[in-house]
């Protein structure tokens, strides 16, 4: 525009061509970009989920669903987020507020308290440093969420999110290391979940690299169960081919300790482009 400010819109398919949701990003000189999501994943806290290095995908997300409960804050549903512009070199802030947290879900307007109807107003804040903010190759980051809930005999108290984390590469290897912790806020049968993520990369070439990940998640409640994904990843490139394979691991998957929840796969992608 005339006045300096640019404006983006993102438009996201989901199959047969459907609309499944749009943001809107209006960049403003000397204040920052406005994003307006219409429940998109990747915003908020949400885009911290699971930040260690990986060749291809994360632990859980090569093939196997594992079921297992990330950090996700009020990035699935409509939302307006602000990166400001004027952090020091090397800083990204963001910060992110819901009217209706629950607004996206199917029975918000319901009356029973399993609805989405129970939450309320919600925000996220981040913050990573790197470049010119951290030693050379170390990236720092760290978020946190918190959802108004409707205290009742079922919840007790609102929803907290929190997470924080670090990488560091050096040579041909990238380590990392995350943290994270959901309460929900239930009052009875109270859950809270409790993650830890750690992930190797090494690079052998310019087009290959092998990498290694694990991710594990506490559930506490009246009986507590500990899901663990692992894998073994490598990730090859050459021109336009791509060919990616993990050997993927889950226990306890969907936090049951059956003997069906022990669970592994391997999964090839090749791509082709033109």
């Amino acid at each position: 525009m005339d006045n300096g400010w640019t404006v983006a819109l993102s438009v996201a398919h989901s199959n047969k061509a459907v609309y499944s949701n749009t943001n809107v990003t209006v960049t403003v000189p000397s204040v920052g970009s406005f994003r307006v999501s219409q429940g998109v994943s990747g915003s908020g806290i949400d885009r911290m989920d699971d930040m260690t290095p990986t060749v291809w995908e994360e632990a859980y997300g090569a093939g196997l669903g594992s079921g297992i409960d990330t950090v996700s804050g009020v990035s699935g549903s409509t939302n307006i987020e602000w990166t400001p512009s004027m952090t020091p070199s090397g800083m990204t802030a963001r910060v992110s507020y819901s009217p209706d947290a629950g607004g996206s879900g199917a029975s918000d307007k319901g009356s029973s308290e399993s609805s989405g109807s129970v939450k309320g107003a919600g925000w996220d804040a981040t913050i990573v440093a790197d470049g010119d903010a951290t030693p050379d190759g170390l990236t720092v980051y760290a978020g946190m969420s918190s959802i108004d809930q409707h205290q009742s005999t079922t919840y007790s108290d609102d929803i907290t999110e929190m997470t924080a984390g670090v990488k560091y590469a050096v040579g041909s290897f990238t380590l990392g290391y995350q943290y994270s912790n959901e309460d929900n806020g239930r009052a009875s049968t109270t859950t809270e979940y409790t993650n830890e993520g750690y992930g190797v990369t090494f690079a052998i070439n310019d087009d290959l690299s092998i990498g290694y990940n694990v991710y594990k998640s506490d559930q506490s409640t009246t009986t507590d169960v500990e899901a663990e994904a692992s894998s073994v990843q490598l990730a090859y490139s050459a021109g336009g081919l791509s060919v990616r394979i993990a050997e993927q691991t889950i226990d306890n998957q969907n936090y049951s300790t059956a003997t069906t929840a022990q669970r592994d796969a391997t999964t090839l992608s090749v791509a082709l482009a033109f």
